[in-house]
């Protein structure tokens, strides 16, 4: 459908698009986070193989990255996704076979009880109660066919906002992708990930947002310069220290703990065992998964922790994430997102993340950008027209209207 089954809501504040638009009387679903324990167990083993992707595009030095923003974005995407690239999707991320779009409502939904806006925040004091802010977004071209059960599972499962907009005309078109992320992170990310193309039809974004003081903060006195070992050398850091209750384990190479929020959330904290080989690199995926059984199977106690302060932040071009992971199929086909819009590609993906760990707390943000350009959205032709008899024919220079070649055809052959 172009959007003839879609209903326009209440108009955005300047400058955010004129209008958002969602599916046509479809509610999002009431979903009981109970029911899919599987499900969203297998969204976090996807989140770690995403982690691990991420981290390793990044390079040698300080990497932080979202596998969640990730996971979510490719979930709307698989959501429009049919023949190769769902199967290759579903296999190398591992998504649930059934119920993927449901689980991932309740996921979200789970999240939606620490909402709030990321305007209001003041990250030198994160709020007591964490602040976790996901937002979804989908900008369409205004012209350009996009389909109604993508849009209605966007609406029912993801709470996806849906922004008609011209490609084509940038200097609308990109303040208006600009101010969807700037607003969604608070400002931590004032621009979309992606780079611009004015060929687009279709950008899909995923925003995540945190903020939170630890349960017990650390006192800013007993932060202090002690030495940190970096792969140059022994370096002097801001090492903050205090002792508090949290789970611990540890492992074949690691140790672990769960430092607390003041309510839901916590930081995992891994150290690789000194001398260890590939150190933090080599915690991948498997292992982060039997990290995360052992805390959660751990009962908390008086733990002495010392951490030093950081403020960091990365850029991924996810093209060559999915390139590396092997999602082939899903940068290639031309026909896989048919439900999407007609002849879909995939330009350009990325993702933008940054935060800021300090004694009081912790404020985080990132977006995930995937955009796509249909190759093939054929219009319903007005009129019609068969060269079937003798035709006169000019090749016409267009600034000046001189033909500069004329003729007629009276028999092709």
């Amino acid at each position: 459908m172009a959007f003839g089954a879609v209903l326009a809501m209440a108009g955005c504040a300047a400058p955010a698009p004129p209008q958002l638009l969602k599916a046509d009387g479809v509610e999002r679903a009431s979903v009981d986070s109970a029911a899919f324990r599987d499900e969203l167990a297998s969204f976090r083993n996807s989140a770690f193989t995403l982690g691990d992707a991420l981290l390793a595009s990044g390079g040698e030095g300080n990497v932080v990255a979202s596998p969640g923003s990730l996971l979510i974005a490719l979930a709307m995407l698989r959501a429009g996704a049919t023949g190769e690239a769902a199967a290759e999707n579903d296999a190398v991320l591992g998504l649930p076979a059934a119920g993927r779009d449901e689980a991932m409502n309740a996921l979200l939904a789970s999240l939606e009880e620490y909402d709030g806006d990321p305007g209001l925040v003041d990250e030198e004091n994160p709020p007591a109660k964490p602040l976790m802010h996901t937002a979804n977004g989908l900008f369409v071209g205004r012209s350009t066919p996009t389909g109604e059960d993508y849009l209605k599972t966007l609406a029912k499962h993801y709470g996806t906002g849906v922004y008609p907009v011209d490609f084509p005309d940038e200097a609308a078109t990109k303040p208006a992708l600009d101010a969807w992320v700037n607003r969604n992170t608070g400002g931590r990310i004032e621009k979309a990930p992606a780079k611009y193309d004015t060929r687009n039809t279709f950008s899909l974004l995923n925003a995540v947002y945190f903020a939170g003081v630890w349960e017990t903060p650390f006192a800013a006195e007993a932060t202090s310069d002690a030495a940190f070992a970096t792969a140059e050398g022994t370096a002097s850091v801001p090492m903050m220290h205090g002792s508090q209750y949290m789970a611990y384990a540890e492992g074949a190479g690691w140790q672990a703990v769960d430092l607390p929020y003041g309510e839901g959330f916590v930081m995992r904290l891994v150290l690789p065992a000194r001398g260890s080989d590939g150190g933090a690199a080599a915690i991948k995926a498997d292992v982060l998964a039997g990290v995360a059984d052992a805390l959660e199977a751990a009962d908390p106690g008086m733990v002495d922790i010392a951490l030093p302060t950081w403020d960091h932040k990365s850029s991924f071009d996810l093209r060559e994430v999915f390139e590396h992971m092997g999602l082939r199929k899903t940068l290639e086909t031309i026909t896989d997102f048919d439900a999407i819009q007609p002849g879909v590609v995939l330009t350009q993906a990325a993702q933008d993340a940054n935060i800021t760990v300090a004694e009081k707390g912790t404020v985080a943000a990132a977006v995930t950008q995937i955009n796509g350009m249909a190759t093939s959205a054929p219009a319903e032709p007005e009129r019609s027209i068969t060269f079937d008899r003798p035709f006169h024919y000019q090749i016409v220079h267009t600034d000046t209207g001189l033909p500069l070649f004329m003729g007629k055809v009276t028999d092709p052959r």
